[in-house]
């Protein structure tokens, strides 16, 4: 469990937000810390609290490593569970509810130690978990689901819960048809630095037009696990036809050194200032439709999908296009096209950009604080 201050968790004198997230990737984690500073920053109190170690034995652990195994080296094998247990649709088919209430007894008293107003769980195990609680009246805080994919697979889906904010209208009335939970739009969470030049892109800047001078800087996004397909040889071909191709390989260090040695390419471990890098940059290769993609479309820079990862990234991918804020590369040469259409001054860039950002419409913090005293008022 972590809070952003440094005095141990107690009940809070104003209103206080139990955030559900996981050590699945980065990509939950950085919501649920943006949620925590919006709500501290209004005087309101939050904590967060990782759904994996509420789990008893060490299952939360076992969790952690089966998926980041199976999506590094086995993706075959994660595309096989995504369609028994994640993708959309109906009959019976295994659910998570089951391993989600093995933590219910830990998640309850930490609700109530923390004298928590509303849970907000930012993970589809946590959506179980809460929903599986409120469904039986075990949990007496309502509980609302902030779904942070653009494509929601199965499991983010419980009609135990009182409300879920979505990125968007269409994924709000699919859980509304699903489940007949109450759904609405928020739009992503994303930290204020990606939506203004922060201080950091001018030395980005710097750098690519040192590395690559004349040559677009394109940033490859791998995830925080450093996760992609054929990742040399798209990089290769992106250099060698006038790109300056900066690949985000996470903490896969392994990853980072294959490709360090690659001419006219840049290989980049954790980098912590995601604000500065992607406005120093012209266009994101994208293939997971997580957070990396959604603060590009915060810092104004165009996405293409490509080559996405099995399962809930390909979902995503298709999702964000059919949206219209990015573009899907089939191949090379449609890639090649799409960046050379995108990173350059124009209108198709203007159109790309404007689409992406106009899926920012509220704070979700604001509605997640009105909904639970709606709830808790009507009750």
């Amino acid at each position: 469990m972590s809070r952003r201050s440094a005095d141990p968790p107690g009940p809070p004198a104003g209103r206080c937000l139990l955030v559900v997230s996981a050590s699945m990737g980065a990509g939950h984690d950085t919501v649920a810390a943006e949620l925590v500073r919006r709500a501290e920053e209004r005087g309101e109190a939050a904590v967060t609290v990782d759904v994996l170690t509420l789990l008893p034995y060490g299952l939360g652990g076992a969790l952690r490593r089966f998926y980041r195994g199976s999506v590094r080296h086995f993706p075959w094998a994660y595309a096989v569970l995504y369609r028994l247990f994640l993708r959309p649709g109906t009959g019976h088919r295994p659910g998570g509810t089951p391993l989600a209430r093995l933590a219910g007894g830990r998640l309850r008293e930490l609700a109530e130690s923390t004298g928590a107003d509303v849970v907000v769980p930012v993970f589809h195990l946590g959506a179980q978990l809460t929903g599986h609680l409120r469904a039986r009246g075990l949990l007496p805080v309502p509980s609302v689901v902030l779904v942070i994919d653009f494509a929601v697979h199965r499991q983010w889906l419980h009609a135990g819960n009182d409300h879920c904010l979505c990125l968007t209208p269409d994924v709000a009335q699919e859980v509304r048809e699903s489940t007949g939970t109450h759904a609405s739009a928020c739009g992503p969470v994303v930290a204020p630095e990606f939506f203004a030049d922060p201080p950091g892109a001018a030395g980005w800047r710097e750098l690519f037009d040192r590395l690559g001078p004349g040559r677009p800087a394109v940033v490859l996004s791998a995830g925080a696990w450093g996760v992609g397909s054929r990742l040399r040889t798209t990089v290769r071909f992106l250099a060698d036809h006038g790109f300056l191709p900066v690949v985000l390989c996470g903490d896969n260090e392994r990853l980072r050194r294959a490709l360090s040695g690659t001419p006219g390419a840049v290989a980049l471990g954790w980098v912590t200032d995601m604000p500065g890098l992607l406005h120093g940059a012209r266009a994101l290769v994208d293939n997971a439709a997580g957070q990396t993609a959604v603060q590009a479309l915060a810092a104004g820079l165009p996405v293409v999908g490509y080559r996405p990862i099995p399962g809930h990234g390909a979902d995503g991918v298709r999702r964000m296009v059919a949206l219209g804020v990015s573009e899907l590369a089939e191949d090379d040469d449609a890639l090649l096209r799409a960046l050379r259409r995108l990173t350059a001054p124009g209108p198709a860039r203007r159109k790309r950009v404007a689409a992406g950002r106009a899926l920012f419409t509220d704070d979700a913090v604001t509605r997640v604080l009105a909904l639970s005293e709606a709830l808790r008022t009507s009750r």
